[in-house]
């Protein structure tokens, strides 16, 4: 019985570690460092996330559009965010795909401001 009670306490252990682990590499992708943690910081982050989910949602009901803003899910190579040095600050996803392409979106309002794409080029914002 004592065995038993002590591979449980030992499985939770591992779950808790590797949920910690997970937790620290997520952040740190996000750009949030350990030094970096207040309930300001998080609350940020989650908006952020928040933003970017309700966005891509947005359009549901066009489908079309969607297909031709967000690209077919399978071909995406590689989605990541990155520190946004051109705007003086923030956040952008870029999105790589497949056929070589990309797309960047504003981790703030999820609107596309940069792409490759030659039929994304009306919809980028203007440069004055």
């Amino acid at each position: 019985m004592k065995s038993f009670i002590l591979i449980v306490i030992s499985i939770i252990a591992v779950i808790i570690i590797v949920g910690g682990v997970t937790a620290l590499h997520i952040m740190n992708e996000a750009g949030m460092g350990v030094d970096d943690l207040d309930s300001n910081s998080i609350n940020n982050l989650i908006n952020k996330v928040s933003n970017v989910a309700s966005s891509d949602n947005s359009n549901s009901g066009d489908s079309s559009s969607d297909k031709s803003l967000m690209g077919d899910l399978g071909d995406i190579v590689n989605d990541e965010i990155k520190y946004n040095y051109q705007n003086g600050g923030g956040y952008y996803r870029e999105v790589t795909y497949k056929d070589g392409g990309f797309r960047q979106y504003d981790t703030d309002s999820g609107k596309l401001i940069g792409s490759s794409y030659e039929s994304d080029q009306s919809k980028l914002p203007r440069m004055e």
